[in-house]
């Protein structure tokens, strides 16, 4: 296990509660209902202790929840088992996922910002490749103010999104949605308070 997976793993084992809560992102939610449809095949990215993914199967939606944690898909496992869905929770290095292996109607990215620039490339690339032609691409994470704001996050700049980091990053896509703008929000004890966010619904050509 590469030590910064371990550092996450070790975050989610040290307590029995979710630390960014158990209710789904906001974004996640205002856009799912506007773009996705019942039956639609979903990558949930980095979905951690499988809220957002968990929400989304709750939607009648097929989901795929991957996460490097061992302890954090433990409890994406439990979460959905308590909510009564099905989810598919895969235990993987988002770094080494095969991107290519299947191909999905929506792939979703919420707060990945542990990715510094080289891997976040890969990742965005990857989700490009992992989203059917004409499918969506969704992302929420924290703008470089968030850096003032403290209230989750990391805090270097470098792992921070812009929105020129996106309008280029996603160039080659159909951008429907990129902004930027502040909204408190409360998710669990990782995310608490007023916060500097960038969205981002593209839809692949």
């Amino acid at each position: 296990m590469k030590p910064a997976v371990q550092r996450w793993n070790q975050r989610f084992a040290a307590t029995e509660d979710y630390i960014f809560g158990t209710e789904p992102n906001a974004f996640l939610v205002e856009q799912t209902k506007q773009w996705l449809q019942p039956g639609m095949q979903v990558l949930a990215v980095a979905d951690g202790e499988g809220r957002n993914g968990v929400w989304l199967a709750g939607q009648n939606l097929e989901v795929w929840s991957v996460d490097a944690a061992p302890a954090a898909t433990e409890k994406a496992k439990r979460l959905a088992k308590e909510r009564g869905v099905d989810l598919h929770v895969v235990t993987a290095d988002i770094s080494q996922w095969n991107w290519d292996a299947q191909q999905f109607d929506a792939v979703i990215a919420i707060f990945i910002q542990f990715a510094n620039p080289k891997l976040r490339a890969q990742i965005f690339d990857g989700m490009k490749r992992a989203t059917k032609p004409g499918g969506l691409i969704l992302i929420q994470g924290y703008g470089l103010k968030q850096l003032e704001y403290k209230t989750g996050g990391p805090d270097i700049p470098e792992h921070l999104y812009t929105l020129d980091l996106m309008r280029e990053s996603f160039q080659d896509t159909d951008i429907l949605l990129l902004r930027e703008y502040d909204a408190e929000i409360q998710e669990g004890d990782g995310h608490q308070g007023m916060s500097a966010l960038v969205d981002l619904v593209a839809r692949k050509s």
